[in-house]
């Protein structure tokens, strides 16, 4: 944790505000001229989603993942993260991380204009710097955007006409940050409408207040083309303000597949010592999802998701483990009976299609 400081002091570190696409854009290209690994852990995706990725950071756009459930979206987003400067300075107290630089608030410009260079500053993580949201039906402009907070106005004796009682919603709040919006396509049409301007010119409006806030935030959108005709759909002037969409993809191949499913399989150390997994077993597993991915009775626009070989890794070797508890053995290997307890990782996560559908 770094300690806070003054705007004075701050100065004469040397310090320079950036934006946040210059940050992600200036650590982003640190890393490819030292040739170190940008997005680690996103198997299958070196040749295809990752150059894209790199190519809209460097435009500065705002990106819309696309693709089918279980395909790493949501990784993505998170790992951007890691493209963040590890402190970033904010005026003291500011809900909205205010620049000390270019303060957007009422509250920081007023606390500048009257300490000046005394202007205490504090320091935020890059690990506070990362908002997620999953758009369900109940979101509403005011958890988004703000409303008026009439509690606010009543204990600071207030009028609403007043800026200071205003209570900022979770992407004012975002502001020098990323965020990330789950599913968008779930979001109502009219939510998605409160979207624009925060895009494209940096307004807000909350309850009548034409608010000039030119917030800086790198939006990252995920969604699933289900989704578009099942539930709902990006507005078309939302989707031209997205600058570039990215098409994920499952794993090609079952050496992909398999890479992933040892990755993110929750499996101990001690269970790793004790039960043996032979490669026949892993290939087996894998080519279930592959096979129910290719099969006509499993509904293709729901995809197969990588968490069913995932959670059917973790039954295998629950299966071994439960074999090895009621023998009192040491140690055992996973047997082709096993591949009966994956059955429960199945159901629910594919969607049949029936005939006449």
């Amino acid at each position: 944790m770094k300690n806070d400081t003054t705007f004075k002091e701050l100065k004469k570190s040397g310090y320079t505000d950036k934006t946040i696409n210059q940050e992600i854009q200036a650590n982003l290209i640190a890393k490819i001229k030292a040739k170190e690994p940008v997005f680690e852990g996103l198997w299958g995706y070196e040749d295809t989603v990752i150059p894209q990725l790199k190519k809209a950071i460097l435009a500065g756009h705002h990106i819309n993942l696309l693709g089918l459930r279980g395909q790493a979206k949501t990784r993505i987003a998170r790992s951007m993260v890691n493209l963040l400067d590890e402190y970033m300075p904010i005026v003291k107290g500011s809900e909205i991380n205010d620049s000390p630089f270019q303060p957007i608030s009422k509250f920081a410009r007023d606390l500048i204009a009257e300490l000046g260079d005394e202007t205490p500053i504090s320091w935020v993580h890059r690990s506070e710097r990362f908002f997620e949201k999953l758009a369900t039906p109940d979101v509403n402009v005011a958890d988004l955007i703000g409303d008026i907070d009439p509690i606010k106005a009543a204990t600071l004796k207030l009028p609403y006409s007043d800026e200071r009682v205003l209570h900022y919603g979770m992407i004012p709040r975002a502001n020098r940050s990323i965020f990330v919006l789950n599913e968008l396509p779930d979001l109502q049409a009219r939510i998605q409408v409160s979207l624009f301007n925060i895009l494209q010119e940096g307004d807000v409006q909350i309850r009548g207040f034409q608010l000039r806030m030119p917030l800086d935030i790198q939006f990252v959108f995920t969604a699933n083309p289900e989704d578009y005709t099942n539930r709902g759909s990006i507005v078309t002037p939302l989707k031209d303000r997205i600058g570039s969409q990215i098409f994920t993809h499952y794993p090609k191949t079952i050496a992909l597949a398999r890479q992933i499913t040892e990755q993110e399989a929750l499996i101990s150390e001690d269970d790793k010592a004790k039960i043996q997994v032979p490669d026949l077993a892993r290939n087996l597993l894998e080519e279930v999802a592959f096979a129910a991915r290719e099969s006509e009775y499993v509904d293709a626009k729901s995809g197969v998701s990588a968490r069913l070989t995932i959670s059917a890794m973790e039954n295998l070797i629950a299966a071994a483990k439960l074999r090895l508890l009621e023998s009192d053995s040491d140690k055992t290997q996973v047997r082709l009976l096993d591949f009966m307890s994956i059955i429960p990782s199945i159901t629910g996560k594919i969607e049949l299609v029936y005939e006449g559908e």
